[in-house]
């Protein structure tokens, strides 16, 4: 089979690639992806998002685990990514944030010519659907619904009271003129039609809405083993399915949008990466690129959580799966309801020191007990709240396990290697402590999940047992013009011909917040750029 271009990975970038590109009828575009159609209830439903990411069993999630961290006493991280057509966007909480101006400003300053923030804004806005309208930092008509809460818990409400209570001001829109402050997180879901309520993931959005295309082939359950080269140009991709090989052709560009983990898994699997990590795999070197799988950057997270008074939050009790079971009646119904809940419904941005001239730090307030990705379940009623330091010095980096295709990549993210990242966690949890313990919060607050005597020893032992991703991870494949560059600023594999990365890998910096809305940015300034290039 052969195609002007060939994607792999149908992802948050991927879905939104093939559904750009096939927009001109006169090429052939083929999306290549491991998972299913995307399509499931429990995709569709928020709330159902409970029983994908804990990854037991493994519905819709690759579930990777790192290896052994030091600074997290040895254990080994959990890192959910999703696996279906939407890829993580497909199983995250929907929360649509955008980072910061600087974060952007920073990756232009880093040789990512054209990425700064008057270049960004235009595709984040192309991208939107927004239900508050259009204004110069929103817009509608774009593919991506993105939603206000219709029906936040109370409790919800009480975290942003708590947070003013503690000096944290207001804020009605994270991604408008100033990030700091507490609020209501936007989702993208959809807000009107017949599929209100449901998740608006990458494939929801842009894909499904095409596929009957004639110049679209989507080709799911395939597992991209290996880039074919041809004179130092990407001449096509090799598939597995079901055990069996093929070669799919691409006249123009192959293009990787496996993610922060796959894309650096299949340079490398290829021969294209670090020459001694290939020899140790023995691969036959293609080209010597040593930066790919190095950078990678994570936002390390820690979680405190209560047991609840007041029955109106989530819990797993006889009681609690009731209200969830007739909650999910009332979403199939409406559209609305806990069902259509993202769960992290509020947040913050905050600063750990307030002479810092932007926040650092991101709280997320979940209306449920969170114990180790849900893989700790408690039969209770109570809720919890995450903090992130948005700035990780540490760096890790992914590599492989084996030269089989099919063993997941060794993910080392380096947690807490570089000294200066402990101090701002620790930061962030005393001042996301003093907002739980405000008194907004107290008709819901019972008793700490995990009780400690306050001390900085006592919270530091804390978070080196306890904090983990909260699912960020990018720079893999990062942007620049150094000797540890792996792409160009039109996202061209340095010394290869023919092959893109279009992903969170290519990011050279985390931005300050989540990273799907980065993510579907940089997607549609790529089909951008592959389009301008085209001969």
């Amino acid at each position: 089979m052969e195609f002007d271009y060939v994607i792999a990975g149908g992802g948050s970038a991927g879905c939104v690639l093939a559904a750009r590109l096939s927009e001109d009828p006169s090429v052939s575009v083929c999306l290549v992806e491991a998972g299913g159609s995307g399509r499931s209830l429990l995709i569709r439903a928020p709330a159902l998002v409970a029983s994908m990411v804990s990854g037991r069993p493994k519905i819709h999630n690759w579930a990777f685990h790192t290896t052994p961290q030091p600074g997290l006493n040895g254990r080994r991280g959990f890192q959910p990514r999703g696996k279906a057509l939407g890829g993580s966007s497909a199983i995250n909480a929907m929360l649509y944030l955008r980072g910061q101006r600087a974060d952007y400003d920073l990756w232009a300053d880093l040789g990512a010519e054209g990425w700064d923030w008057a270049g960004c804004l235009p595709y984040f806005l192309r991208a939107e659907d927004n239900m508050r309208g259009a204004s110069g930092l929103h817009a509608i008509g774009g593919p991506l619904k993105i939603a206000d809460q219709r029906q936040p818990r109370a409790i919800s409400e009480a975290f942003i009271d708590a947070c003013e209570d503690s000096q944290i001001p207001r804020n009605e829109d994270f991604n408008g003129h100033t990030q700091e402050g507490a609020g209501l997180y936007q989702v993208t879901q959809f807000h009107k039609g017949k599929h209100k309520g449901e998740r608006c993931s990458t494939a929801a959005a842009y894909l499904h809405p095409v596929m009957a295309r004639p110049n679209l082939t989507v080709l799911t359950r395939r597992l991209a083993t290996r880039i074919h080269l041809t004179e130092g140009r990407a001449t096509g991709l090799t598939v597995r399915h079901f055990g069996r090989k093929q070669l799919l052709k691409a006249r123009r560009e192959v293009i990787l949008s496996a993610g922060a983990f796959g894309s650096p898994q299949l340079l490398m699997l290829s021969g294209i990466g670090p020459e001694a990590e290939l020899k140790s795999h023995g691969i036959a070197l293609q080209h010597a690129l040593e930066g790919v799988g190095q950078n990678l950057q994570d936002h390390l997270d820690y979680i405190i959580s209560y047991t609840s008074k007041r029955a109106d939050v989530v819990g797993l009790g006889p009681k609690g799966l009731a209200r969830l079971a007739r909650a999910g009646l009332e979403w199939r119904k409406s559209g609305e309801g806990l069902f259509a809940s993202p769960m992290a419904e509020a947040g913050a941005f905050i600063k750990s020191d307030p002479a810092l001239a932007r926040p650092d730090l991101q709280l997320h307030f979940v209306i449920g007990l969170v114990d180790d990705h849900l893989r700790k379940l408690h039969l209770k009623d109570g809720f919890s709240c995450h903090v992130c330091a948005l700035n990780p010095q540490s760096r890790g980096r992914v590599g492989l396990t084996s030269a089989n295709p099919a063993a997941p990549p060794r993910i080392d993210p380096a947690f807490l290697s570089d000294p200066r990242d402990l101090p701002v966690l620790m930061a962030g949890a005393r001042l996301m402590e003093q907002v739980l313990t405000s008194p907004p919060l107290a008709p819901w607050r019972a008793t700490p999940l995990y009780p400690h005597d306050g001390s900085d020893a006592a919270l530091e032992a804390d978070i080196r047992n306890r904090a983990d991703t909260i699912y960020h991870p990018v720079g893999t494949c990062r942007m620049g013009v150094d000797d540890l560059a792996v792409t160009d600023a039109d996202l061209r594999v340095h010394g290869i011909k023919g092959l893109r990365v279009v992903d969170a890998s290519v990011m050279p910096r985390l931005v300050s917040g989540n990273t799907n809305a980065p993510t579907i940015m940089i997607a549609e300034r790529a089909a951008d750029l592959i389009r301008n290039a085209a001969p």
